[in-house]
C-alpha cells in the first residue's frame, strides 16, 4: 500500500491554507451551489429587507439577550442523556421534518437504537435517508443478524455501494470513506461540466465543495473546486483549469492518520485511491470530526487506567463497568506491593531511623507526579504527529534537563521545610541537616528518575507496536514508586550510616 502523496494542500501550491481565504472560498461556494440549486428547480429562501428592530437586537450586549432556548437544539443536547422510553417518546412527538434532522445527527448507535424500536415499514423511510457508509455504519452498530434485513429496505445501487463500504473495517479510510461524489472527465469544456454537474446534483452527493477528474478506468488525475470552474472561461477544457497537486488517502489508512491529514491540509474533504490510484470515493471533514471524538475518548479512558468502553457510560452494564476497571486496578495493585517489598527490605533502617518514614509519601509522590507530566507531554505530541520514534534521543536530554531543573525545584523547598522548621531538633533530631540533604537529593534523583520513565516509556511501546496512551498517569507513578523507595534509602544509607543507620 502506497503512503500519502505529495503531502501539499489541495488548492494552494504556495503553502498551507489560510484560514480566511478559505472561509471567503466557502461562501463563494455556496453561491455556486445555490446557483446549482436554482438550476435544478429546488428554490432557496427570497433574500428580506433589512429589520431594524432585529438589527438593534443583534447589536444587544450579552446580558439584554433573552435567556429563552431553543426545545429542539435542547433535545439534541440532551439526547444522550434520556432514557430509552424518553428517547422513542421525544422522537414521537416531533414532526418530521424534525424528526429526520434529530435522526441525521445522531451517532451511528443512537441511529441503531431508534431503528430497533420502531416497525418494519417505516425502518425503508429512515434508512433511505442516510448516505451509504452512514449505512454500513448502522449496519455494523445493528450487527450481522440485522445486515440483511437493512440492505433489502435500500434501492440497488446503494446497496451495492454498502456492500463494498463493509468490505472494510470501520477504522481504516475504507470504511469512512462515501462512494458518492461529483465525477468529471478532463476533456470536457466549462460548459459541458456544469451541465453534467447540474444531474449529479439531483442525486445523492456527499458534498459540493470539489469536483474530481478521473480517467475512464476511474484512476484520479486532477480536481477542481466549484469555484474556480466557475470563474474559469466556458470553452476550456477541464484538464486546464484542474489541480493536480493532490493529496490523496490510501484506502487501507487507519482512521488517526485520516485524522491527521485533514489537520495537515484544512480541507473539506479528501479522495480515497487504491493502490494503483483508482479513486474509490471521499472522506469528508464530518466524519473525521467523530472519529476524532471516539479517538480522544478511547484515549483518555486509557490513560485514567481504564479499558475503553464500547457504550456510553449510563449504558454500560454494572458488571461490564467493574470489569473494565478491575482489570487495571489488579495490575497496578501487584505492582505496587512491589513498594511493599523495597520497604521491608529497607525495615531495618526504618527501625533505626523513624524520622526517614515520615518523608516516604512525598519523596514517592514527587516521582509520579512528575512521570505522569512528562508521559502526559509526550503521548499528547505522538498524537498530534509532533514527535516520531525516531526523536527519543533528543526528547531524553531535554527531558535529562527538565527532571534536574524540576528536581532541584522541589528538593531545595524540601530541605529548606526541614532546615527552617522551628522544632526541626524535637522532630528530626541533631542530624536535622543530613536529613534534609537526604530528602533534597532524593527528591532531586526521583523526579529526575520520574521524569525520564514517563518520557520514554511511550516510545518504548510504540515502538513494539503497543498504544502509546497504555502508558498512563497511573502506571508510570505506580513504577516509579518501586524505584523512588530504593533511590531514598540508598541516598540514606549513604549520608546516614554510622550516624543514624
Amino acid at each position: 500500500m502506497s503512503d500519502i502523496k505529495n503531502k501539499t494542500p489541495l488548492f494552494n501550491e504556495a503553502g498551507p491554507i489560510d484560514t480566511d481565504s478559505t472561509i471567503q472560498d466557502h461562501f463563494d461556494i455556496q453561491k455556486d451551489i445555490n446557483s446549482i440549486q436554482s438550476a435544478t428547480g429546488s428554490e432557496s429562501p427570497p433574500p428580506q429587507a433589512p429589520n431594524p428592530e432585529q438589527e438593534k437586537s443583534d447589536e444587544a450586549p450579552l446580558e439584554d439577550l433573552p435567556n429563552d432556548s431553543d426545545p429542539f437544539s435542547d433535545l439534541i443536547h440532551c439526547w444522550p442523556a434520556m432514557s430509552s422510553f424518553e428517547k422513542k417518546k421525544s422522537f414521537s412527538a416531533l414532526d418530521r421534518t424534525e424528526a429526520e434532522e434529530l435522526f441525521l445527527n445522531l451517532s451511528a448507535h443512537e441511529q441503531a437504537d431508534l431503528i430497533l424500536e420502531i416497525s418494519h415499514k417505516e425502518k425503508r423511510s429512515w434508512v433511505r435517508l442516510l448516505a451509504p457508509d452512514d449505512v454500513a455504519d448502522l449496519i455494523q452498530e445493528l450487527g450481522p443478524e440485522s445486515r440483511d434485513e437493512i440492505l433489502d429496505l435500500l434501492d440497488n445501487q446503494t446497496r451495492r455501494e454498502v456492500w463494498a463500504l463493509l468490505a472494510f473495517s470501520d477504522d481504516v479510510a475504507g470504511g469512512l470513506m462515501n462512494s458518492q461524489f461529483i465525477r468529471l472527465r478532463p476533456d470536457m469544456n466549462v460548459d459541458e461540466a456544469i451541465t453534467y454537474l447540474r444531474i449529479q446534483a439531483r442525486t445523492s452527493v456527499e458534498t459540493f465543495y470539489y469536483a474530481y477528474v478521473l480517467e475512464p478506468d476511474n484512476r484520479l488525475i486532477g480536481v477542481t473546486s466549484f469555484r474556480d470552474l466557475f470563474l474559469a472561461q466556458s470553452h476550456k477544457k477541464i484538464s486546464d483549469i484542474m489541480k493536480t497537486d493532490l493529496v490523496t488517502i490510501p484506502i487501507g489508512l487507519d482512521q488517526e492518520e485520516v485524522a491527521k491529514v485533514f489537520s495537515h491540509n484544512q480541507v473539506m474533504a479528501l479522495p480515497v485511491v487504491d493502490e494503483w490510484g483508482h479513486m474509490k470515493g471521499i472522506v469528508t471533514f464530518d466524519d473525521i470530526a467523530s472519529v476524532l471524538s471516539e479517538e480522544a475518548t478511547e484515549d483518555f479512558q486509557k490513560y485514567g487506567a481504564v479499558e475503553s468502553l464500547e457504550l456510553p457510560y449510563m449504558k454500560t452494564g454494572l458488571l461490564e463497568l467493574i470489569k473494565k476497571r478491575a482489570s487495571w486496578l489488579i495490575i497496578l495493585f501487584f505492582s505496587e506491593m512491589f513498594t511493599a517489598s523495597a520497604m521491608g527490605y529497607f525495615h531495618a533502617e526504618i527501625e533505626k531511623a523513624v524520622v526517614l518514614a515520615l518523608f516516604i509519601p512525598l519523596i514517592i509522590s514527587s516521582g509520579g507526579n512528575s512521570g505522569s507530566q512528562a508521559s502526559t507531554l509526550i503521548i499528547r505530541a505522538m498524537a498530534l504527529g509532533e514527535l516520531r520514534i525516531k526523536d527519543w534521543w533528543r526528547v531524553f536530554l531535554r527531558e535529562i534537563m527538565a527532571g534536574l531543573g524540576l528536581g532541584i525545584i522541589l528538593g531545595s523547598i524540601g530541605a529548606l521545610r526541614i532546615m527552617l522548621w522551628p522544632t526541626r531538633d524535637i522532630l528530626y533530631g541533631q542530624h536535622y541537616a543530613l536529613i534534609a540533604a537526604t530528602v533534597g537529593l532524593s527528591v532531586l534523583g526521583i523526579v529526575l528518575w520520574g521524569t525520564l520513565t514517563g518520557s520514554m516509556l511511550p516510545f518504548v511501546l510504540k515502538k513494539f507496536k503497543l498504544d502509546p496512551a497504555t502508558a498512563s498517569a497511573p502506571f508510570v507513578a505506580t513504577l516509579v514508586d518501586v524505584t523512588g523507595i530504593v533511590i531514598y534509602f540508598s541516598i540514606a544509607a549513604l549520608l546516614l550510616t554510622g550516624l543514624l543507620l
